[in-house]
């Protein structure tokens, strides 16, 4: 009896379970650019950028985006521990994608270089954490009811609505000119903006091609009281809150843990398709985006 007792007071560790998982391409008849993974010390997002050049260079995976995604999915999935630093993981993930991108593939414009947004769940011996770069995101609903939005680049998501704000009043809509890669004006501004990415006079680092981009990843920890919940996204399922405006961050992750995460798929195409398909009242680059969610738990170490 006296050993049942001491099992029973115990401290617990912490941990993270998945309630549900999503992953849905913004095209049906492209490639997901999007990947997903967890762990027991981890669960992300990884949302690969459209490519921007005039070919594809790397045919595993229907896309140079969903190539460099799944790349860092499987990286981060095999070798993220409690213990790893999330940094030099991403920094020897993307050594190896650069040597097999660039061998392959000589003298390629920068601005053809694929690359990725990703947001992390990060569980270490220490507590939780959000980890990231670019507009990948977390969103955290606590016991109390608190809940915030974790982030690598403050007001990404209003520089993007405006810049394509500007194509839209060019076009007349995202469908018009044969889209955001066909509008020769945009394809201009776009790539200049890619060309600049991962250098230090942009400061706007993602993970792809270099490895230097790892020493400028966002780390926050997060402060968990009580069992809470998150969930970890791609821009295409925040658009839910930071563009539709039809949740914050509290009831996206509620609605999520009581309905799950296909109905509130399902709401973020009725937008983007017949509530607003040209983009004329939400302003962005495409009708529809590659959207992926984790909805998970989180109970702290007691």
């Amino acid at each position: 009896m006296g050993g049942n007792a001491r099992l029973l007071n115990a401290p617990m560790t912490s941990r993270i379970k998945i309630l549900d998982t999503i992953s849905d391409p913004g095209d049906p008849a492209k490639p997901n650019d999007d990947s997903f993974g967890h762990n027991q010390a981890c669960a992300f997002v990884i949302d690969g950028a459209t490519g921007l050049g005039d070919r594809q260079y790397m045919d595993k995976a229907g896309s140079d985006a969903a190539w460099i995604a799944r790349h860092f999915a499987r990286g981060f999935q095999d070798q993220i521990t409690r213990d790893t630093g999330v940094s030099e993981v991403a920094r020897s993930v993307s050594l190896a994608a650069r040597t097999e991108f660039l061998r392959r593939n000589e003298n390629v414009p920068r601005y053809a270089w694929p690359l990725t947004a990703f947001a992390m769940l990060r569980q270490t011996r220490g507590g939780f954490h959000f980890v990231g770069l670019g507009d990948s995101c977390l969103f955290l609903l606590q016991e109390d009811g608190s809940a915030a939005m974790h982030m690598a680049i403050p007001g990404a998501y209003e520089y993007e609505q405006s810049q394509a704000r500007k194509h839209i009043a060019r076009t007349g809509g995202i469908t018009k000119e044969g889209g955001a890669l066909g509008n020769l004006e945009t394809l201009a501004l776009l790539r200049q903006h890619r060309e600049r990415q991962n250098t230090p006079e942009s400061g706007v680092w993602t993970l792809g091609l270099v490895p230097e981009a790892a020493d400028h990843l966002v780390s926050e920890p997060l402060d968990i009281k009580g069992q809470a919940h998150a969930i970890v996204c791609s821009d295409g399922f925040s658009d839910l809150a930071v563009l539709y405006a039809a949740y914050d961050s509290a009831s996206l992750v509620r609605t999520a843990r009581e309905r799950g995460l296909r109905p509130m798929l399902d709401e973020l195409r009725r937008f983007e398709r017949e509530v607003d398909p040209e983009g004329l009242r939400y302003p962005r680059f495409k009708q529809s985006d590659d959207t992926t969610a984790l909805l998970v738990e989180l109970t702290p170490a007691t």
